[in-house]
C-alpha cells in the first residue's frame, strides 16, 4: 500500500478526530519544518522531539500570524502543546508520519501556555511579566 498524500492523510485524520480544523494539519506540517530547519539544520531526515516542535509552533504561529495566532489557533481548535501531538499523532495513526521509539503523546504536554506564548509578545513592556 502507497503512503498516503498529505490531503488523503488530513481527510482520514478528521475522520478519525474530527477536533482539528484542515489548516491546524498545514500548520502543524509547516510548523515541523521550521523546528528541523532550527535544531537539525534542515535535515529532513533528522527527528525533532515533541517541545522542539512545539518550539517550532510558536516560532512559526508569532513569525505568520503576529497578533492573532492565538485567535487563529483556537479556530482551528488549537489550544495548548497536547493539541498538536493529537494532530501528529493523528497522522501517525493514518501512517502519514513515522515516530521513533522514545516517542510519546506525553512529548507535548506541558510545554508553554498557548496565551502567554501568543500575547506577551505584543503586550506593552509595562504589562509583561518581569
Amino acid at each position: 500500500m502507497a503512503d498516503p498524500t498529505f490531503e488523503e492523510a488530513v481527510r482520514k485524520s478528521i475522520e478519525l478526530d474530527p477536533r482539528f480544523h484542515a489548516a491546524a494539519y498545514d500548520f502543524v506540517r509547516d510548523a515541523l519544518q521550521v523546528a528541523v530547519k532550527r535544531f537539525r539544520g534542515g535535515d529532513d531526515m533528522k527527528h525533532v522531539s515533541g517541545q522542539e516542535l512545539l518550539e517550532g509552533v510558536r516560532e512559526h504561529a508569532l513569525k505568520e500570524y503576529g497578533p492573532m495566532a492565538l485567535t487563529i489557533l483556537e479556530q482551528w481548535g488549537v489550544t495548548k502543546g497536547l493539541h498538536v501531538g493529537n494532530i501528529v499523532y493523528n497522522l501517525i495513526e493514518v501512517g502519514y508520519f513515522g515516530r521513533s521509539k522514545g516517542d510519546s503523546l506525553d512529548d507535548f504536554d506541558n510545554g508553554y501556555s498557548f496565551e502567554d506564548a501568543f500575547t506577551e509578545p505584543f503586550l506593552p513592556t509595562s504589562a509583561k511579566r518581569a
